[in-house]
């Protein structure tokens, strides 16, 4: 270890100061930019190297971040669990289009027969067959795109009974209740039952968007379309309004109790 000098000259005054300060206290004239280290003789040759402290230590950096992450992603809410869907041929629904289109053409071209109703005191399988049929081709062909679509996605998710069931309830059961409500109309038509089936998968799609803000792939303008056009048949054929209103709106309770379901099942 080298000894530090006694005293230093000042350059501009000539002056001896002490080596430890960086200007000179009689002209000013700065000497050093640093005064030098004053070593010790008792220092150790290296500095000790700094063990990092474990157990208490606070995350820094890249830790503190990682940890943030996992704390949000740990109190963000989980999305509803995606409901199962079936495999498999909708035969449910497939049996209803086929109903519908062979009693229209047996009415058309071979039975030539009166199977609506009239009042409710007439022949119970009535509401049946005349749930299944429409004045015209548009109308019919309107009623079973509606029974056949929204049948096919309800038996994906439900299984076949529930198509059956909806069925039964938007289409007979919606003739029943127009026929009691006006008995002097002559009520039929497929319109309901496609309107009852569009509502009941409408609404479960409708409150899952509510929680979710709307992350699905369902095309809502298009089933908007197709229920306008099952809303119009009355007006282009000799359907009745009314068992369409009570078709949707029986469907609209019904997907209710099936959004229900599906929260209960998660």
């Amino acid at each position: 270890m080298s000894a530090p000098d006694l005293f230093v000259v000042c350059k501009n005054c000539q002056a001896e100061v002490s080596p430890y300060i960086t200007e000179c206290p009689y002209c000013g004239t700065r000497l050093r930019k640093r005064a030098p280290k004053i070593e010790r003789p008792d220092a150790p040759a290296t500095p000790p190297k700094r063990v990092p402290r474990t157990g208490s230590r606070r995350p820094r950096g890249k830790a503190k971040r990682a940890e943030k992450t996992r704390t949000a992603r740990a109190r963000r809410p989980k999305p509803p669990p995606v409901p199962q869907e079936r495999e498999g041929r909708p035969w449910a629904t497939i049996v209803l289009v086929a109903l519908s289109f062979g009693v229209w053409l047996s009415l058309a071209f071979l039975l030539r027969r009166d199977l609506a109703l009239t009042a409710v005191s007439g022949d119970p399988w009535r509401f049946v067959t005349a749930s299944l049929v429409n004045d015209g081709v548009a109308a019919q062909f309107a009623g079973v795109v509606g029974i056949g679509l929204f049948g096919w996605l309800i038996e994906r998710r439900h299984g076949p009974l529930a198509v059956i069931a909806l069925f039964a309830l938007c289409g007979p059961g919606a003739l029943v209740a127009a026929s009691a409500l006006d008995p002097d109309s002559l009520v039929f038509g497929s319109h309901g039952a496609g309107l009852g089936l569009l509502c009941a998968w409408l609404v479960p799609v409708l409150l899952a968007r509510r929680r979710t803000g709307g992350d699905d792939d369902a095309d809502l303008l298009g089933v908007m379309v197709i229920a306008a056009v099952l809303v119009l048949v009355p007006l282009l054929s000799q359907g009745s309004a009314l068992a369409g209103a009570i078709g949707a709106g029986l469907g609209a309770i019904a997907g209710l109790a099936l959004a229900a379901r599906g929260l209960a099942r998660a």
